[in-house]
């Protein structure tokens, strides 16, 4: 059996951080790329994947975060209980998909501040990589975490809306083609889904609850309310931001293939939302090198005890070292892509591991997994699986090439 439950209540302040977490991981540089080149591509077809994806990430999502709440235990931990090892499999996943997208996280927060104020990207990377290792040297770092996650969070999605506002899209035809789509991309939900409830993010607010001392199974309706707030959030920024390239698309205008997102918010505003779109880009940024390094190292943590007391400093440690890759390597393009791929792998994983784990009584006790939720996830898991090996499968040969 499991530990008994810590704590079935917790602040306001700690669910609201924790969906932020989960939510603010999401929203990436890739994130904002993603959004913008799909809409350029499908249109008001890519409504419809949206719709799609919030389907999925939720019934992902909620599977998740119920099981490892009900369990006590952090994921690597509950897959070790279902076969033993495979925890170890999992968090290696998790560690270097993190680190990989680190580096492009922490360059996205360089090209932020470059396009505010002008400094040199890596200057601008390592400035940012500062403010977020300052998090975690202060004395209550997961409430800093919080704070600074939600700050930032609702910064974005304001700032995203006003451009979707500005931009004057066609609303009734995006809302008939989330619908009836006029086109239907596979590689799009994948990607979007990938992104949203991917590799770490899936588990990031999860794990922020557990170590808030969040468990067991009186905790479950506030760990389920916390993972919709969760996905409601970054969908609505992914709204947003679809509606915002939409209006620009819509009026004939081209986006820049170098920067799409960016691009969006100077053809929807002028200038002023270039600058705007600075805000944005680091916002995104610099809270996913946050919840990049949190999360990854949470899964050190139970496989490592020798950590446990000091999990700051592990996190600033991977920080510092993805930041270094950046600033010395630049972006590795080839390992991004690889890592990418074998990222898209991890969701099935995660989530099949956490369906068999929600009916073994050695890890959820006397707990019942609702019926629906189980169904749904063996959809999810399904459907992703199929998508991601298809992608891996094109990505690998043309990256041996």
């Amino acid at each position: 059996m499991t530990e008994p439950p810590k704590s079935r209540t917790a602040p306001l302040r700690v669910l609201a951080g924790a969906a932020f977490l989960m939510a603010t991981s999401a929203i990436g540089p890739g994130f904002l790329t993603q959004t913008a080149a799909f809409t350029e591509q499908l249109g008001a077809s890519f409504a419809f994947a949206i719709l799609l994806s919030v389907l999925f990430d939720l019934g992902a999502q909620l599977n998740i975060w119920r099981v490892l709440i009900v369990s006590g235990s952090r994921a690597q931990d509950v897959a070790n209980l279902v076969v033993p090892g495979l925890g170890h499999l999992l968090a290696g996943l998790v560690v270097l998909g993190g680190l990989a997208f680190n580096v492009g996280n922490v360059a996205g927060a360089g090209l932020g501040l470059n396009v505010m104020f002008g400094l040199d990207v890596r200057t601008g990377a390592v400035l940012s990589a500062a403010l977020a290792v300052a998090l975690f040297l202060v004395k209550e770092a997961g409430r800093a975490m919080d704070r600074f996650t939600v700050a930032l969070g609702f910064v974005m999605v304001a700032l995203a809306a006003y451009v979707a506002i500005a931009s004057a899209p066609p609303l009734g035809d995006a809302l008939r083609q989330s619908v009836v789509p006029e086109r239907i991309n596979p590689l799009s939900i994948v990607t979007i889904v990938g992104g949203t409830v991917g590799g770490y993010i899936t588990f990031a607010g999860a794990h922020r609850l557990l170590d808030a001392g969040l468990s067991g199974p009186g905790a479950v309706r506030a760990a389920t309310n916390s993972a919709t707030s969760a996905i409601l959030i970054a969908s609505f920024m992914r709204v947003v931001l679809f509606l915002g390239a939409l209006g620009v698309v819509a009026h004939g205008l081209k986006l820049d293939p170098q920067n799409p997102p960016a691009s969006v918010f100077r053809l929807a505003v002028g200038e002023a939302g270039y600058k705007v779109f600075g805000i944005v880009m680091w916002s995104a940024a610099i809270t996913s090198v946050v919840g990049s390094a949190y999360t990854s190292v949470s899964f050190l943590r139970g496989l490592l005890p020798r950590v446990e007391e000091r999990w700051s400093w592990l996190v600033i440690g991977f920080i510092v070292v993805s930041t270094a890759v950046f600033v010395t390597v630049g972006r590795p393009v080839k390992v991004l892509i690889l890592v990418g791929a074998l990222n898209g792998l991890i969701l099935p994983l995660s989530l099949g591991t956490m369906l068999v784990a929600a009916q073994r009584r050695a890890v959820v006790g006397d707990y019942r997994h609702p019926m629906a939720l189980t169904v749904g996830g063996a959809i999810v898991t399904i459907a992703m699986t199929w998508l991601s090996v298809q992608t891996l499968i094109r990505e690998v040969p043309a990256l041996m090439r």
